[in-house]
């Protein structure tokens, strides 16, 4: 019989030391995630966290939370094509007509004190009239698409692209209007928020269909 190799015998022990290695690592990645599994479905069923809307979250949910929505908002707005026209001023009162009618009693308005519906959302709603750090395709994806958790609905459902861009031509006016500014530019619009309306009420059917989706 041939002698076996020294150098064959070391890299075949290597090999083997190897594998362990490798499965050692997946074991204990297979424990942590377990782990991790198991503390979040028995932090869910004893109901130790707080879905109160008058107690914050903590930080570290609240930056995950803000995070998320960020991202997910910024990715989805990614391919919104921008109307030419957001700067002309009928679109802008038509959008303060909306803005007033849909949006004031969350959002506030210049000169407006905080409402009762306002005070108690968490998380609290922008006050946009200190302007918002969202581009306009992002504005009007959150407009039309709302955010879940939050209170924000998805305007987009009763509304026409349309209207909602009127409402977003309006916000990016809105941070420069003085309160008698902004009450005049609501009075001039043309058209009242009902008159925008005309027909676009979803009939029972569409509605029926949409919250389907939701379950």
């Amino acid at each position: 019989m041939r002698p076996r190799s020294i150098l064959g015998e070391g890299n075949s022990g290597f090999a083997v030391s190897r594998t362990a290695r490798r499965w050692s690592i997946a074991g204990w990645l297979l424990g942590a995630l377990v782990l991790i599994a198991s503390a979040a479905a028995l932090l869910v069923y004893t109901g130790v966290y707080n879905v109160a809307a008058d107690i914050p979250h903590s930080s570290p949910v609240y930056w995950l939370l803000q995070t998320t929505r960020q991202r997910s908002i910024a990715v989805r707005a990614r391919d919104v094509a921008v109307p030419p026209d957001l700067d002309e001023r009928k679109r802008i009162a038509f959008g303060a007509a909306e803005y007033h009618e849909m949006c004031s009693g969350c959002h506030l308005a210049p000169g407006m004190e905080r409402t009762e519906i306002s005070r108690g959302l968490y998380p609290r709603a922008p006050e946009l009239r200190r302007r918002s750090q969202l581009t306009p395709p992002e504005e009007f994806w959150v407009v039309k698409h709302g955010i879940k958790a939050t209170g924000m609905p998805a305007w987009g459902v009763t509304h026409s692209d349309e209207l909602l861009w009127d409402i977003v031509a309006f916000l990016r006016k809105l941070p420069e209007l003085t309160p008698d500014q902004y009450q005049a530019l609501v009075k001039s619009s043309q058209k009242t928020h009902e008159e925008g309306m005309r027909g676009m009420e979803m009939d029972d059917d569409s509605d029926d269909q949409f919250h389907q989706k939701l379950h």
